[in-house]
């Protein structure tokens, strides 16, 4: 099978692209490098440097799907500069939809997200909870959602949206390279590191076991390994929603320790206000993808996840010095 992977020069599309070809795909990444890296393409992928809203110049019928994680993802950026999301994440993928419609390429995954929910009313947040985002990351990342239905509705596309929970670690060579980086456990190893002073840990009176935000963390191949089978399983006429996660939440403070015991270094803490918008606890649900997808989640383990990224961020750091 052939497919385009958009954005494929990012964290998580990077490690995508890697599990499709070593599943024996053919796989060409799309990226315009605005924060992707081109030392993220997996080796034994085509790679062509250029914008998903120019798609059509490349995708033909001899494709067999796209996976689709050309985004911008900053949402505090996305609140200051609405403006720059609307039009690379809803104009982009709109021009995406209109040239797979054209080449006759009839399959999608979209790499969709838990900030489509907003604050929840329940956890673990279902699918089916009232989708209220609280930035214009998140709403763009819905109105895709919602353009993906009605093209599978009018056109008979067969898509699968990836409703992402906290990504994290590494997969071999392929890792999280964000600039500037937001994620906390990239963030926390920077400071194990000693290239940042300390960690903030923005509020500490939320109502959860240790006053910090709980956030469900999932393996970037366990992620990975989803997206193949949603593949799979995509059906023409239907759009599936499946949220990814692991249904169990880990505190700041618990991630903060998990690092000092896993890398064997310090990290201070500096106490900060709360943030505008951050829900004190958001777990998946992941019954969907379990049911839907086959989709079993083996790398839960808050300590292998660090594990993982701490071996990539001394990788990182090696190749500067």
């Amino acid at each position: 099978m052939k497919y385009l992977v958009t954005g494929g020069a990012g964290y998580v599309g990077s490690v995508v692209a890697q599990h499709l070809l070593e599943a024996g795909h053919e796989v060409t990444v799309l990226d315009n490098l605005s924060t992707g890296f081109r030392e993220g393409v997996p080796a034994g992928a085509a790679f062509i440097e250029g914008d998903v809203r120019d798609a059509a110049k490349w995708l033909d019928p001899s494709y067999d799907g796209v996976l689709h994680f050309a985004a911008f993802s900053q949402v505090g950026e996305s609140v200051v500069k609405p403006e720059k999301y609307w039009d690379n994440n809803v104009a982009g993928s709109l021009a995406l939809l209109g040239a797979m419609r054209e080449a006759g390429v009839r399959r999608l995954v979209f790499s969709s997200t838990a900030a489509t929910y907003g604050e929840p009313e329940q956890v673990p947040i279902p699918e089916t909870a009232p989708t209220r985002p609280t930035s214009a990351y998140g709403a763009t990342k819905l109105a895709v959602d919602h353009m993906i239905t009605s093209e599978a509705t009018a056109h008979g596309l067969a898509a699968v949206s990836l409703r992402y929970f906290n990504v994290a670690g590494a997969y071999g060579a392929f890792g999280e390279r964000h600039d500037p980086e937001s994620h906390l456990i990239p963030l926390v190893l920077q400071v194990a590191q000693g290239r940042r002073e300390a960690i903030s840990v923005y509020g500490d009176d939320y109502p959860t076991g240790d006053g910090t935000c709980v956030r469900d963390y999932i393996h970037v191949a366990d992620l990975a390994e989803a997206h193949l089978l949603a593949v799979a399983a995509a059906r023409p006429g239907e759009h599936l929603i499946c949220n990814l996660g692991n249904g169990n939440g880990f505190s700041v403070r618990e991630v903060i320790e998990t690092v000092r015991r896993v890398t064997g270094h310090p990290v201070p803490e500096v106490a900060a206000p709360r943030r505008g918008g951050d829900p004190a606890v958001l777990v998946a649900s992941a019954h969907t993808a379990r049911e839907r997808l086959g989709w079993n989640p083996t790398r839960a383990d808050l300590a292998g996840i660090v594990a993982d990224a701490w071996e990539f961020a001394q990788h990182i750091a090696e190749e500067h010095e």
